[in-house]
């Protein structure tokens, strides 16, 4: 008989984090996380699966630590892949590691290569620094990796004599956007591309500066390569990224995409032919987040370019919530004729694939369904189709690999196109485990239409409905959608309806709507949200006496505005909340001039009162609901020092509010944090909403006796 949810089932995720195809297509390589024996960390390990779906999926690294980032040979006879296994020992004969005494902080993330005809990995690279990128050339004979490192050898250490005092640690910062969430201090390391030869691992710089260089592309000839790169004055100073093309002969390097004004690419492609290249990005026009679209530009220096997917309004690569898996890397791909070029995209909360045509401009759906689909990789087939292989999830099934085969023309439609499922990393191991289909509520807000999504509990004993629990997601330009939450499964479990909405500001609903809440992230964006719980109360789904409120960033934010605004919750908890935005604009690794000229058309220098009116801290003397803080203590992108800002004035003004500080994580913590503190977050969350909501008490909860859980 199936059971309810717990925390501690995060314990048994493992969940695919990137896939990629051979390039014949029989086979789909692909990474997994998984959670470490110890509940403190993750494993990682390269896995094979037949894309026929013939056989089950096996696991053909070692994953003592973290192998990820797969990619095959042009022949598929080989597998290279990132490992940091250099850096560990084994111990006593399984999978349980211990970091090696002398191991190095950075380097120890190489590229490995595995004979797929038998035989051992070997280690190909040995730079100072981490590798965090690669992908070999159109003839196998070299690679291009990513890499901080300058030199092919690290710099001699200094031994320290008796009596002599350290070296300086002292940091000097001359530019902004010098830190990063979840990386730290990244002022004086600059990602680059390197060429290592694929026999002897010998490698050289291909790129330098004091530029950070990214996403990349071999051309079909091999003689240059497309990156993505912010090589402008100032760069510090604004979010622009630009394509760019280096000679792999000569290392001349020259900008691709030309053109007055504020840009942001990513993503190259190149065409089969080598004469295009496809992008996703935008050109900056006006004020409030910009819509992401797919890009065409000519292989040639300075190409102003062609936005191929603009009046669709789809919005390419935005960002779908889940707690079990964040968000990936964002691709495109062209057919092997040159046609046609594949993207991922939303639309009424399903993440679905696309492709447009790349001459015509002419947009086809490529799946429909009520799910989540992101990952993709692409290779041609047999008479000109294409098969793809992508991560795949629901709301009630957890992220699994499937493939599908698109053919050269736009038949079958796109529901009834098949996904083959070629893995099942979870489908067994949560078979036994009742689940929560979500229902799927509309309705009208300031002449909008917000989709929403409402987990039901289960009706009290003298059938009242469920208290409820409101979720709000951060960004504020993401989107909530057809993607598992753990956490609202067991707020369902504790006896908790959940309901979830995309106001305005989100993604997925085009232009207009993810500039509506343009100089206005509170009032308008909580109408919504309450517009959507009064229709929910008006169906006679929810307890208007029982009510909570949660969300984490902009999430947070607007919990944290709310409970300033209404006293109709009984309970709310903010996490990793904006509450001071002239601070927020001002710190962290986005404070400077951008966000808040993005997101308010000036800065808090030149308008502190606006800032000021729009921070939930400035309204904190209203507060009367009973308020947890959550706040990771390693957070960049949003410092705790906007939760200790709002703890100390709650609590000077008496309000009941507690303060929950979690070291070591940042501000993934929910998505991405150590294994047992994500656990424990969920169980703390169910707990202070159990407390107000399911309980009806007023006054603080007691401290729990014990905090560890026990899986």
């Amino acid at each position: 008989m199936p059971r309810l949810p717990l925390p501690t089932d995060l314990y048994d995720l493992r969940i695919p984090t990137e896939v990629r195809l051979s390039p014949d297509g029989r086979h789909v390589a692909f990474s997994t996380k998984a959670v470490g024996p110890g509940k403190d960390d993750y494993r990682e390990a390269v896995w094979l699966a037949p894309a026929d779906a013939s056989a089950p999926a096996r696991q053909v690294t070692l994953g003592a630590k973290h192998d990820t980032h797969p990619r095959w040979s042009p022949d598929g006879s080989r597998l290279a892949f990132l490992s940091d296994r250099s850096a560990v020992l084994r111990a006593g004969g399984g999978l349980d590691v211990a970091v090696a005494p002398d191991a190095p902080a950075d380097g120890a993330t190489q590229v490995w290569v595995l004979p797929l005809a038998g035989g051992e990995a070997h280690q190909l690279t040995r730079l100072p620094h981490d590798v965090s990128d690669l992908d070999w050339s159109p003839d196998g004979t070299r690679l291009c990796v990513v890499s901080t490192s300058e030199q092919t050898a690290p710099a001699p250490r200094h031994r320290r004599e008796p009596g002599e005092p350290p070296e300086s640690d002292y940091s000097f910062v001359d530019r902004l956007q010098y830190q990063y969430n979840g990386k730290g201090f990244t002022h004086d390391r600059f990602a680059h591309l390197w060429l290592v030869d694929a026999e002897t691992g010998e490698a050289g710089r291909l790129t330098g500066g004091a530029f950070n260089d990214g996403a990349f592309e071999w051309s079909p000839d091999g003689r240059r390569i497309v990156f993505e790169s912010r090589r402008h004055r100032d760069h510090d100073l604004d979010w622009q990224a630009d394509l760019f093309l280096v000679d792999v002969a000569t290392r001349r390097i020259e900008r691709l995409s030309g053109g007055r004004g504020r840009r942001e690419f990513s993503a190259p492609a190149w065409s089969p032919d080598g004469e295009w290249i496809a992008a996703i990005g935008h050109r900056y026009e006006g004020r409030g987040p910009a819509r992401r679209d797919v890009w065409r530009f000519r292989a040639s220096p300075e190409q102003e370019g062609e936005d191929l997917t603009g009046d669709s309004d789809l919005m390419v690569g935005a960002s779908m919530g889940s707690d079990l898996l964040g968000g990936g890397e964002t691709r495109v791909h062209w057919s092997a004729d040159g046609r046609w070029i594949t993207f991922a995209a939303p639309i009424d909360g399903s993440y679905e694939l696309w492709r447009v045509e790349a001459a015509g401009r002419r947009v086809v759906r490529l799946t429909e369904g009520r799910h989540c689909l992101n990952r993709t990789h692409q290779v041609p087939v047999a008479g000109g189709a294409s098969r793809i292989a992508v991560t795949a999830m629901d709301p009630v099934h957890a992220p699994e690999v499937v493939v599908l085969d698109v053919p050269a023309d736009d038949a079958p439609p796109a529901s009834a196109r098949e996904l083959r499922r070629v893995s099942d990393l979870m489908a067994s191991r949560w078979a036994g485990i009742a689940l929560v289909e979500p229902e799927t509520r509309w309705h009208e807000s300031d002449g909008r239409r917000i989709q929403g999504w409402f987990y039901p509990a289960a009706r009290r004993d003298d059938g009242r409905p469920a208290p409820m629990v409101v979720e709000i997601h951060g960004g504020p330009a993401t989107l909530y959608g057809y993607a598992p939450f753990w956490e609202w499964q067991c707020l369902v479990a504790d006896g908790m309806s959940v309901y979830a909405c995309n106001p305005r500001g989100s993604e997925g609903y085009g232009q207009d709507f993810v500039r509506a809440n343009h100089r206005d992230w509170g009032d308008g964006p909580m109408a919504d949200v309450m517009s959507g719980v009064d229709s929910l109360l008006a169906d006679g789904l929810a307890d208007p006496d029982r009510l909570g409120v949660t969300g984490g960033s902009y999430g947070g934010y607007l919990t944290s505005w709310i409970v300033g605004h209404t006293n109709r919750f009984k309970a709310a908890l903010t996490a990793r909340s904006v509450n001071d935005m002239t601070s927020e604009m001002l710190s962290g690794d986005i404070g400077g001039p951008m966000f808040g000229t993005e997101e308010y058309g000036v800065n808090p220098w030149e308008d502190h009162e606006l800032f000021w009116r729009h921070s939930p801290i400035a309204h904190a003397s209203r507060v009367r609901t009973p308020l947890l803080i959550q706040h990771a203590e390693k957070d960049i992108r949003v410092p705790i020092t906007q939760a200790e800002e709002f703890f100390a004035v709650l609590r000077a003004h008496r309000r009941p509010v507690r303060l929950m500080r979690v070291p070591e994580e940042t501000h993934e913590l929910t998505r991405s944090g150590t294994p047992f503190r994500r656990v424990e977050n969920i169980v703390q969350v169910a707990a202070w909403f159990r407390h107000f909501l399911v309980r009806g008490r007023r006054d603080l909860p007691p401290l729990p006796r014990e905090k560890r859980v026990r899986p």
